[in-house]
């Protein structure tokens, strides 16, 4: 990174970074709609099931995905300095946190069963989620070691090999599950268990293939020598900064899992009109998350460097490439409302004008709701890249739950707006969220930097 580059050079920079995490990050929402499609084909059972034990695993993967996140400021300050020594230190160090995290993880997956009775579900679809949990928890090891390696190598802008391999984990998916699913090919059929399998397997193959890529291409950084030993300050410098992460991630979760709740007491056409509605928005909302990623390389690059003005200037260059975005989006959400949805639904469905109706007013207010869940997202990406994650923790945390739940359950319940109101509480709940993180960057961390290095990371 130039200390002189200009606003259109940290964009154009931004968006080479960028672009391949947002195509990583839709090919793995793909992958997991596949298998809520291939299950849905196989029964309503299975496919419910999943989304119950796919809830509890998505839990624990965020939570211990944060330590992965915390790697690509510290890898991308380290790899500005040069400090190669620095980088292979914490990426092992994360590798360590990440895979003690899933072998903790392990036992509630395994005996998941009570749990999911204990919170009222079915007893048959409780069994089958618990098939799935104890299956599919195996996954959390190569899962959780492949976003270490991901953030690892975004960091150091190899954002191509992160893209390609998600692509192709996709179709590898897909067939899996056809074998392993319906018992296809001599295969024998396991249902939900198939798929629990599948995920085992790609995300051991999507590992492999990365760590391939980082012994060969890589060779200096050393990764996966004498990995036993220990290194206990790295160790610390990766637990510090990564636990606030993955709190912060799980309060968002926690938000849009209410609003589901809050969304099925309004009766199922509301709740199919949200998850329609949540399904368009999260589409769009993988651009932000991937030029957020950016940021946080980019800024972690600056922070390294303790170069305020970079820092400054590439932070504005790629919040325009986010409003850009987010405003284009808000002319479809309120232009094309009905197709968009319609493209969800059977032309057949005795429902289908009911869930289009309800879901128009769900992306109108999506249309507000995504200005400010990129402002949120980018202002993240920012702070992660100083290193400052405690304090977004604790924001988070009051925006999103002590402000954005109960404003959701006020506005669409106490004052009767429904499922649009709903949709405004989160709104609301984002917007305070990305009003004080922006304050925080622009107001605190790019001031420290100024006044010089040593300042900043105190």
């Amino acid at each position: 990174m130039r200390p002189d580059m200009t606003y259109r050079e940290h964009a154009v920079a931004s968006l080479k970074l960028g672009l391949p995490l947002v195509g990583s990050h839709v090919a793995q929402m793909s992958i997991m709609l596949s298998d809520a499609v291939m299950l849905g084909w196989y029964s309503v059972d299975a496919l419910a099931a999943e989304t119950l034990g796919g809830s509890l695993f998505y839990i624990f993967f965020l939570m211990g995905s944060g330590f992965a996140w915390a790697l690509m400021p510290m890898v991308a300050s380290a790899d500005a300095k040069g400090d190669q020594t620095q980088i292979r230190r914490v990426t092992r160090m994360g590798g360590w946190i990440a895979l003690l995290f899933a072998l903790m993880s392990l036992p509630p997956m395994i005996f998941a069963r009570p749990l999911f009775e204990a919170i009222g579900q079915e007893p048959s679809v409780s069994q089958l989620a618990a098939e799935y949990t104890s299956l599919v928890g195996f996954a959390m090891i190569p899962a959780l070691l492949v976003m270490v390696l991901k953030s690892y190598l975004a960091a150091l802008e190899r954002t191509q090999v992160v893209f390609w391999v998600t692509i192709a984990a996709l179709p590898l998916n897909v067939l899996i599950n056809y074998l392993l699913i319906f018992g296809h090919w001599g295969a024998p059929e396991m249902g939900i268990r198939g798929a629990a399998l599948a995920s085992v397997i790609v995300s051991f193959v999507s590992f492999a293939l990365l760590a391939i890529y980082a012994v060969r291409v890589l060779p200096e950084h050393a990764l996966f020598q004498r990995l036993w030993r220990p290194d206990w300050e790295a160790f610390g410098q990766v637990f510090r900064l990564g636990w606030p992460i993955g709190i912060t991630s799980l309060a968002e979760v926690g938000l849009f899992s209410a609003s589901t709740v809050m969304m099925g007491w309004l009766g199922s056409v509301q709740l199919a009109a949200h998850g329609i509605a949540l399904q368009i928005s999260a589409l769009t909302f993988m651009v932000h998350m991937g030029l957020s990623n950016a940021a946080t390389v980019r800024a972690g690059q600056a922070f390294g460097l303790g170069d305020a003005g970079s820092l400054r200037k590439g932070a504005t260059a790629v919040l325009v490439l986010s409003a850009g975005f987010a405003l284009l989006t808000v002319v479809l959400f309120l232009a094309v409302p009905a197709q968009m949805i319609g493209l969800f639904l059977d032309p057949d469905d005795p429902e289908r004008v009911a869930v289009i109706a309800a879901g128009i007013g769900l992306l109108a207010a999506a249309a507000l709701f995504q200005l400010v869940d990129a402002a949120q997202v980018m202002a993240l990406g920012f702070l992660r890249g100083v290193q400052d994650t405690r304090m977004p923790m604790i924001i988070a945390t009051l925006s999103y739950w002590v402000i954005g739940i109960p404003a959701s359950y006020l506005l669409g319940f106490t004052l009767g707006f429904g499922g649009v109101g709903v949709w405004l509480g989160l709104a609301l709940g984002l917007a305070l969220a990305g009003i004080f993180f922006m304050t925080r960057f622009w107001g605190w961390s790019i001031r420290d930097l100024e006044k010089g290095p040593s300042t900043a990371q105190a």
